[in-house]
């Protein structure tokens, strides 16, 4: 399973063909702009073509590429386009269907590449439009392909999932900034305020003033609204460091009526969202059980259910691909190296692919290394006996997650420690 970006740039370049009609569209929300090239990026129209993101729009294009390629006696289409945010997609999909080929060009490559017709820094849609045709006539593009219905559905809930974390984070912050200011000495009784006898207590005494004269039978009898097992010798315990802190409290009392319904309102959001982010999860383990590759990855201990949903959503299904590494460009972390003459710059990851596929396969490798043995071993193995940085040995483990994932794909079978480490010793 040999692989060389070299090569797949060289195949890239050989599909471009004599016969080629190439054009580049410059996408936009209401209206796209659309130029033509030949295979040698000679432009073919007079004027460039515009038209709106709309059915009409659409078959407008298609009219006016197929009165080009009868002009130019061109048998082929290749059509490229940024992916720029979300309007590019309902074009690319609709073409796709007409059984054209698409394809995707980075708007890094657009920009750099902007001068190259007229040395000039200047910026416009048609010119973005040329810039991408030419582009794309040199090769410098990727295959757009459409997923599978289960990888797209996986897709849209987990990007749901990712818009409602940040909210639910975003809540998070605001509750403990009210804590801070109200209560700053609450995080030393609980360390964690989302558990269920902290959430009850920021219900029923969310200030200290509301804990003073309390009891701690009485707090326990609060907490029994919100939760069934509130005594014991936790609650107790608990019920009476809470009464501690709070004679001892340094919070702000003024508005504090005001704040305290800032607080319930923040409070009934959070539950709120995490009732949702519950029922994603479910329908995202539920979905997997529809897709047999993740059975697979399941066999590789401490990969749980949001990780394996994350690089199947970002990635989509891994057969396409030929090697792990095509997997680390997808997610941008493949590396970058500046060298010129005696300088040699600092190797850095390109960051150029998915952004949140990158962070899923970086988290999931680090909780590889702390759960599953095999990982753990590799990285004790570099950073012990080759002496790698730990940093430096979770990117190199990164890499080899890749490469187990796409290997285990292609050849059907679950993960065994055995092929991954030749000399794997079992944990007693």
């Amino acid at each position: 399973m040999k692989f060389k970006q070299s090569d797949g740039q060289n195949q890239r370049i050989e599909r471009i063909t004599t016969s080629h009609l190439v054009v580049g569209i410059d996408m936009a929300k209401e209206t796209q702009v659309a130029q033509a090239t030949n295979f040698r990026g000679i432009v073919l129209t007079n004027q460039h073509l515009s038209f709106k993101n709309t059915l009409l729009g659409f078959e407008k294009l298609l009219r006016w590429m197929e009165g080009l390629q009868q002009k130019h006696r061109l048998k082929s289409i290749i059509i490229g386009m940024e992916p720029t945010g979300h309007y590019w997609y309902s074009l690319a999909n609709w073409l796709v269907e007409k059984g054209l080929n698409v394809v995707l060009v980075n708007p890094a490559m657009t920009k750099r590449n902007k001068e190259n017709r007229d040395n000039c820094p200047s910026k416009s849609d048609p010119k973005d439009a040329l810039v991408i045709a030419d582009v794309v006539s040199r090769g410098y593009y990727y295959e757009y392909i459409r997923q599978a219905t289960h990888f797209q559905r996986l897709r849209t809930l987990m990007n749901d999932r990712e818009f409602w974390v940040t909210n639910s984070v975003r809540m998070q912050n605001r509750i403990v900034r009210w804590l801070d200011i109200r209560f700053p000495e609450y995080t030393s009784v609980f360390k964690d305020w989302t558990c269920p006898r902290s959430l009850a207590t920021l219900k029923e005494f969310p200030s200290p003033l509301d804990l003073k004269g309390q009891s701690t039978s009485e707090v326990i009898t609060g907490w029994r609204k919100y939760m069934k097992r509130a005594g014991g010798s936790t609650g107790i315990q608990k019920a009476a460091e809470l009464l501690s802190k709070a004679v001892q409290s340094v919070g702000e009392t003024v508005a504090l009526n005001e704040a305290k319904q800032d607080l319930h309102r923040l409070l009934e959001e959070y539950e709120r969202i995490e009732s949702i982010l519950n029922q994603i999860e479910q329908e995202i383990a539920a979905l997997l059980g529809e897709i047999p590759i993740s059975k697979q990855f399941r066999s590789v201990k401490g990969l749980g259910t949001i990780y394996i949903a994350a690089i199947l959503a970002g990635a989509g299904d891994l057969k396409q691909y030929a090697h792990g590494r095509q997997l680390l460009r997808k997610a941008g972390l493949n590396l970058a190296e500046s060298m010129s003459g005696k300088h040699k710059g600092q190797i850095v990851l390109s960051k150029r692919g998915d952004s949140t596929l990158r962070k899923y396969l970086y988290l999931a490798t680090l909780t590889l290394v702390g759960t599953n043995p095999v990982f753990k071993q590799l990285h004790e193995n570099n950073v012990q006996v080759k002496h790698i940085s730990k940093q430096k040995s979770i990117f190199k483990l990164l890499g080899k997650l890749a490469r187990i994932l796409v290997g285990m794909v292609h050849s059907e079978e679950s993960f065994t420690p055995e092929k991954t480490v030749v000399q794997y010793t079992q944990a007693a």
